[in-house]
């Protein structure tokens, strides 16, 4: 089973249609340029993707479409738990294995309820695993529909398997990440932080890379983290790299991921803000800021 990469795997975005349709020639170029620009590797059918506003064909369309794309250049993982019963998301996770996808990614709220515990939660990943025998596996702390965190000890217990490869973590707690890299040493297993308020840290603590919504907007910038982090020749940069994040996490968060394709916009990629997800109405005002980060952007380097 080969190893996921270091580096930015972005979360990635579906581009639409002005109609609401998927825009798979924009998936394409896009699949391109998050290659282009130094991705290690994709993660499609993701929350960015607006997966819980695609059908479970338009999933495996999108998915196909990305792998295809790829042609073997970079990993992809995807989404394989979003609705259903077990043996339904297992059905659907052998499908996107079988599209060339790396590793499918179990998120750990559709597998358990907000109020059952994580004896339950391991339990039904033990019953996932069983049906989806030899495919590679990873969390996903998704935030919708709830926030689900794992602990040590579930990491300590799948980990021995073999089978789980990646996590997105979205703890937003550098200890908390720090325990969870300790806890995948030695095994073939890498940690990629969501958070781009402590990436710096979360890096020099041995996480894998990044995945995080921000790689939509400044892509070029969280390439060039992840690769000079540890630089102590550019230490001056990178914190200025750090801070651009950090001091900015709001304007980046707001209205996602219809920011995000106005920058993508902006910044001369062609792709409609059309998005299925109700994330409100990106104001002229939101806009306004987002012009001033992108002049910012600029600066940082």
């Amino acid at each position: 089973m080969s190893q996921l990469p270091e580096g930015f795997i972005p979360v990635m975005l579906t581009p639409f249609t002005p109609t609401g349709h998927i825009d798979f020639k924009g998936l394409v170029r896009l699949t391109d340029r998050y290659i282009q620009v130094g991705a290690k590797g994709l993660f499609a059918n993701c929350l960015s993707s607006e997966m819980y506003e695609l059908s479970e064909q338009e999933r495996l369309d999108v998915v196909k479409t990305v792998v295809e794309t790829a042609a073997g250049r970079v990993p992809v993982v995807a989404t394989g738990t979003i609705e259903g019963n077990m043996e339904q998301m297992a059905d659907f996770s052998k499908k996107l294995h079988a599209l060339g996808v790396q590793a499918v990614i179990v998120l750990n709220n559709i597998l358990t309820q907000e109020h059952e515990s994580d004896a339950v939660f391991l339990e039904r990943m033990h019953q996932f695993m069983d049906l989806t025998p030899g495919i590679p596996l990873g969390i996903y702390e998704c935030p919708v529909p709830y926030k689900r965190l794992i602990t040590v000890e579930i990491l300590e217990d799948l980990l021995p398997t073999g089978r789980l490869v990646y996590h997105k973590d979205t703890s937003l707690d550098i200890e908390q990440v720090r325990a969870r890299v300790k806890a995948g040493a030695g095994y073939n297993f890498g940690l990629y932080d969501a958070y781009m308020g402590h990436a710096l840290l979360s890096l020099q603590a041995g996480a894998k890379g990044l995945s995080c919504i921000q790689g939509n907007l400044f892509p070029e910038l969280i390439v060039w983290l992840c690769t000079h982090f540890n630089d102590p020749g550019k230490s001056a940069q990178v914190a200025k790299v750090q801070a651009f994040f950090a001091d900015n996490m709001d304007v980046m968060h707001t209205s996602y991921p219809t920011a995000a394709k106005y920058v993508l916009q902006k910044t001369g990629f062609a792709i409609d803000l059309y998005t299925r997800r109700d994330v409100g109405e990106l104001t002229d005002a939101m806009k306004a800021d987002l012009d001033l980060l992108i002049e910012e952007s600029k600066k940082v380097l």
